[in-house]
C-alpha cells in the first residue's frame, strides 16, 4: 500500500473526465456584478479535493473536498447568479451546490460546451465517491490522513509520523504502544515503513476484534463460513426470511478471496464486507423505495412541512433567500410556506413582516419552486400562502403562478361532480396544492354561478399567526378583501379559523382546514386526543412554531404526530434534534415526503389513546451497543484534541414509551472505540416509535459536543448485528463513520 492517489481512484484510471480534473482549467468565480474573476481550479491528485489558486497573500490556495459537495446545479439556478450574470450565459454557468451551511460556489466557464465538461467531469467524481462501499471510504480516509502526516511526501511513515497519524485519525496510544506497533511492522529494520510494511501496519490497525468473535461462532466449515453457516447466521441473528440460494449469492458479491468464493465459503474478510453493506445495515432497504399504499385520501398521511421556508437563518434579521425553498424541496418538503407582502414596482415579495429580514421577489420564489419541487419526491407539494398583500398584487401572485406553473397547479377539483373526500397522493402527483383562503365553496366550480368578484374574508388566521411570530399584527379580528383569482386556485386546502372539534365537525366541509399554533396545539393533543384524532381522519391541520422562537428553534413534533396532525411544519434551517427527528419520520417509504399513518389513526373505529398509561401487547427493544469506527475529530484545529465518544439511546414516541440511556464514555479513542453494553426499552407502541442515535464528545467542565447522530422509525429496523450511519447536525453523511450494534425486538 502507498500513500498516493492511485489507491484512490477505484477504476477511473485513465478516464478522460477524471484527466480533465486533474489537469483543471481556469472558470470565473462570481460573487457580485462588480466581483467576477478568473480563477484556475483542479482536482488534486488524492481525487478527493478541489483546488483552487487564490490572490490573498495569506491564502495562497483554497481547497474544497468533494465529500462536502452536495450537487452541482447547471445554468443560473443559483440566486447569486440569476442576479449577476446575464440570461445570455446560461449554458455557461453553473455551481457546485454544498452541504450544510456553506455558501454556494458560483462559476461561469468561457463555453456552453466547457461548462458541461466541468459539470459532468465533477458529477462523476462525487458519484464515484459516492457509491464507494464502507470499505473503500474506510480505507481512501486513512490512507487521506497518512498523507497529511507525511510531510516530505517519500511515501514512507517515520515512527514520529505514525505517533501523529494516529492523532489524525482520533486515538490516543502511549509512546510504547505505538513504537510496539511500529516495530511489529518494521521488518527490514528501516526505522521507516513503507510499501508492504504500511499495508501490515494498515491491516493490525484496522482488525475488528467484534467481528472476528462473531465470525468464529459462525465459521463452522474447516474454519470457514459455508454458505449453509451464513444462511444459519442470517435466519438466527438476522432475523431474515431467506433461503440457501440468497446466502450463495452474497457469498458471489461479497467474498474477497476466489478460491473461498470457488468453495462457495465466506471468509472473514468477505464476511465484514457484507456487513458493511447498505443492504446489510439497520435502515431496512425494502422502505428506502415507494413500498406504502399511496391511493388512500391525502389526509391519511403525514406529510414533510416547513415553516417560513424562505428564511435562511432566524426570523428578526436573517436572510431571505430562494435557496432556502430549494434546500427544503431537495430534503422532501411536500409543504411550503410563503409569507407574502406588497413590494416595489407591482411586484409582491415574500419576508417575515415588519422584521429586518431581507426580501426575495415571490416570482422567483415560484420559479424555484417550479424548478426543484420534483427532483426528490413526485407527490404533490402544498403551497401554505400567508397572504398579506392588497388586491392588486394578490392578483400579480396568482398570474405569476398560473404563469410558471402552468399545468401543474391544481386549479380545479379533480373529476366531475363535487368530491366528498381529498384525493390521494398517487392521484395529484406532480401537482401543486394551494393552501389559502377562499371566497366560497368549493361546489362553487359544480353550480352553474359562480359570480363573485372580490369580497372580504376573516383574516383571523393571519393575523393570529402573523402575531405568533413575532410580527406586528391588527387587531385579531380584522377582514381582508380576496381577490377571486387567488380565491379560486385555493382547492383542497382551505384556511379557516378553528374553534372546536364539536364545531369543525359540524360546520367544517372536508377541505377546509385550521392552523394551530404549536403551544394550543400540543395543549390539544395533551387534554383531548381522541377528538384532535378524529378530526384528523376527515381533515388536515397545520401545526407552526411559536412566535416565540425567533431563533428559528424547533418545538418536538412527535406528541402531534401521535393525534394524526398532518402538516406539522418545522424551520427546516434550524439543525437541532427535532428536524433529526423529523427527517427520521420521512427517511421510509422512498423519502418521498408522505408516510401512511397507523391504522389506528385512519380508523373511524379507534380506540387508540396515545396517552394511555398502560398497553397491552408490549414489546421489548434489546439494543446493545458493540463499537464505532473513524469517528470524526471535533476540534480539527488542535493535532492533539481526542474525542472522548459516548452512546445515546433515545427513543420518542407515546409519552409511555419516550426513554433515553446512554453508554459511559471512553478515553482518547475516536478512531475503534469499544462499549459493549447493553440496554432494554419497553415499547407499547411501536408504529409511533422513533429511534435516535447519539455520539457525543464527552466534557467533565461543558456540554458534550455532538460527534454524529441517526435516526429512523422502529418499524424501519433491522434486527441483528448492524451498522449505524452517522449524520452531522445538518444531516449530511459522515463518510466511513458508524456504529456497530445488536438489536433485537421481542414480545414482552
Amino acid at each position: 500500500m502507498e500513500l498516493n492517489s492511485t489507491n484512490l481512484r477505484n477504476g477511473l484510471d485513465g478516464d478522460p473526465d477524471l484527466q480533465f480534473l486533474l489537469v483543471g482549467g481556469e472558470l470565473i468565480k462570481v460573487r457580485s456584478n462588480s466581483w467576477q474573476k478568473n480563477r484556475f481550479y483542479k482536482l488534486q491528485e488524492d481525487c478527493k479535493t478541489l483546488w483552487h489558486e487564490s490572490s490573498k497573500v495569506h491564502k495562497k490556495k483554497q481547497t474544497y473536498s468533494i465529500d462536502d459537495i452536495d450537487s452541482i446545479r447547471k445554468g443560473r439556478q443559483s440566486e447569486g447568479l440569476k442576479k449577476h450574470t446575464d440570461t445570455s450565459d446560461e449554458e455557461k454557468c453553473f455551481s457546485i451546490i454544498f452541504k450544510g451551511s456553506k455558501k454556494n460556489l458560483d462559476l461561469m466557464a468561457s463555453s456552453a460546451e466547457e461548462a458541461d465538461k466541468w459539470i459532468n467531469s465533477l458529477e462523476k467524481i462525487i458519484s464515484t465517491m459516492h457509491n464507494l462501499d464502507y470499505q473503500q471510504k474506510s480505507e481512501h480516509w486513512i490512507i487521506s490522513c497518512m498523507k497529511k502526516v507525511d510531510k516530505n511526501n517519500d511515501n514512507m511513515m517515520s515512527l514520529k509520523e505514525v505517533k501523529d497519524f494516529m492523532r489524525q485519525i482520533n486515538v490516543e496510544v502511549d509512546d510504547d504502544y505505538a513504537a510496539d506497533l511500529f516495530k511489529k511492522c518494521d521488518t527490514s529494520n528501516s526505522g521507516t515503513l513503507e510499501g508492504s510494511e504500511i499495508k501490515e501496519f494498515y491491516n493490525l490497525l484496522t482488525q475488528r476484534e467484534e467481528i472476528n468473535v462473531i465470525y468464529e461462532k459462525c465459521a463452522q466449515t474447516e474454519g470457514l463460513m459455508s454458505a449453509r453457516d451464513l444462511l444459519n447466521f442470517l435466519l438466527n441473528e438476522q432475523r431474515e426470511q431467506v433461503t440457501i440460494e440468497h446466502a450463495q449469492k452474497l457469498i458471489e458479491n461479497y467474498e474477497v478471496d476466489a478460491a473461498a468464493k470457488q468453495r462457495k465459503c465466506m471468509t472473514k474478510d468477505g464476511f465484514l464486507m457484507y456487513l458493511q453493506q447498505e443492504e446489510s445495515s439497520i435502515f431496512n432497504p425494502a422502505h428506502k423505495k415507494v413500498y406504502q399504499d399511496m391511493s388512500q385520501p391525502l389526509n391519511h398521511y403525514f406529510i414533510s412541512s416547513s415553516h417560513n421556508t424562505y428564511l435562511m437563518e432566524d426570523q428578526l434579521k436573517g436572510p431571505s433567500s430562494t435557496e432556502a425553498y430549494i434546500k427544503a424541496l431537495m430534503k422532501s418538503c411536500r409543504c411550503v410556506e410563503l409569507d407574502c407582502w406588497d413590494g416595489p414596482d407591482g411586484e409582491p415579495v415574500i419576508y417575515h413582516g415588519h422584521t429586518l429580514t431581507s426580501k426575495v421577489l415571490f416570482k422567483d420564489v415560484i420559479r424555484a419552486i417550479k424548478d426543484f419541487a420534483f427532483k426528490k419526491s413526485q407527490y404533490p407539494v402544498i403551497l401554505s400562502l400567508e397572504n398579506h398583500c392588497t388586491l392588486e398584487q394578490q392578483k400579480t401572485m396568482t398570474r405569476h403562478m398560473t404563469s410558471i406553473l402552468g399545468d401543474a397547479l391544481l386549479t380545479k377539483p379533480l373529476g366531475d361532480t363535487m368530491p366528498t373526500n381529498f384525493p390521494s397522493p398517487e392521484e395529484l402527483k406532480g401537482k401543486f396544492i394551494i393552501k389559502g383562503k377562499r371566497l366560497n365553496k368549493l361546489d362553487a366550480f359544480f353550480s352553474k354561478s359562480n359570480t363573485i368578484v372580490e369580497e372580504t374574508v376573516s383574516e383571523e388566521d393571519e393575523a393570529a399567526e402573523s402575531k405568533e411570530n413575532g410580527q406586528k399584527a391588527k387587531s385579531k379580528k380584522t377582514n381582508m378583501k380576496l381577490a377571486k383569482e387567488l380565491s379560486d386556485i385555493v382547492i383542497y386546502c382551505k384556511s379557516v379559523h378553528f374553534n372546536s372539534f364539536e364545531d369543525a365537525r359540524d360546520k367544517q366541509a372536508f377541505y377546509e382546514m385550521s392552523s394551530f399554533k404549536e403551544t394550543k396545539a400540543l395543549q390539544l393533543a395533551e387534554t383531548s386526543p381522541s377528538a384532535f384524532i378524529r378530526h384528523n381522519m376527515d381533515k388536515l391541520s397545520r401545526i407552526y412554531p411559536a412566535g416565540s422562537r425567533t431563533d428559528s428553534s424547533n418545538y418536538n413534533p412527535v406528541p402531534l404526530w401521535n393525534v394524526g396532525c398532518q402538516i406539522v411544519a418545522l424551520n427546516f434551517q434550524t439543525p437541532s434534534k427535532e428536524m433529526h427527528i423529523n427527517q427520521g419520520r420521512f427517511l421510509p417509504n422512498g423519502f418521498c415526503g408522505y408516510i401512511l399513518k397507523p391504522e389506528f389513526l385512519r380508523s373511524p373505529l379507534t380506540q387508540f389513546n396515545p396517552n394511555n398509561k398502560t398497553w397491552p401487547n408490549k414489546k421489548i427493544f434489546h439494543v446493545m451497543v458493540i463499537s464505532a469506527q473513524q469517528l470524526p475529530k471535533i476540534n480539527k484545529d488542535k493535532a492533539k484534541s481526542i474525542v472522548d465518544p459516548l452512546v445515546r439511546i433515545e427513543i420518542s414516541g407515546v409519552p409511555a414509551d419516550n426513554a433515553s440511556k446512554e453508554t459511559k464514555y471512553i478515553t482518547n479513542n475516536g478512531f475503534n472505540p469499544m462499549w459493549n453494553e447493553r440496554f432494554q426499552f419497553t415499547i407499547n407502541v411501536p408504529e409511533l416509535a422513533m429511534v435516535r442515535f447519539v455520539v457525543e464528545d464527552y466534557d467533565t467542565a461543558s456540554y458534550n459536543d455532538l460527534v454524529g447522530q441517526y435516526c429512523l422509525p422502529l418499524t424501519s429496523i433491522q434486527t441483528g448485528y448492524r451498522h449505524v450511519p452517522l449524520l452531522t447536525k445538518r444531516s449530511d453523511v459522515i463518510s466511513s463513520a458508524g456504529l456497530f450494534v445488536h438489536l433485537m425486538l421481542i414480545d414482552a
